[in-house]
């Protein structure tokens, strides 16, 4: 079992950049798929972006794609979003996920089995 925890979220202007961290706790960091989803007001939760566990690939939303980075480190139980370009639309609850048995990142919920309790990230204009 891992729990995560994320942290780095806030409130920032359009434009600006901000890095999301997840801390997992245990000894089996390096086995799981990471990712991280988000969820704004009034819509379903989404796939931003995810990355394999030794780091071979990653993955992202369109949404994001070109302005984010993701990148982790199976020594410090971590893993990060880099997200720059903020746009007001980037609005949203980001939740770091694990996943034990995809060997590949999956943008579907379903596929990950620990959830962090997520931060808040909101975009001014």
């Amino acid at each position: 079992q891992v729990q995560l925890v994320e942290s780095g979220g806030g409130l920032v202007q359009a434009g600006d950049s901000l890095r999301l961290s997840c801390a997992a706790s245990g000894r089996t960091f390096s086995t799981y798929t990471m990712a991280w989803f988000r969820q704004a007001p009034g819509k379903e939760r989404e796939f931003v972006a995810g990355i394999t566990k030794r780091s071979d690939s990653t993955y992202f939303a369109d949404s994001v794609k070109g302005r984010s980075t993701i990148s982790r480190d199976n020594a410090k139980n971590t893993v990060w979003l880099q997200m720059n370009s903020l746009k007001p639309e980037d609005t949203a609850v980001y939740y770091c996920a694990a996943s034990r048995w995809a060997s590949l990142v999956s943008s579907t919920g379903n596929s990950y089995d620990y959830w962090g309790q997520g931060t808040q990230v909101t975009v001014s204009s």
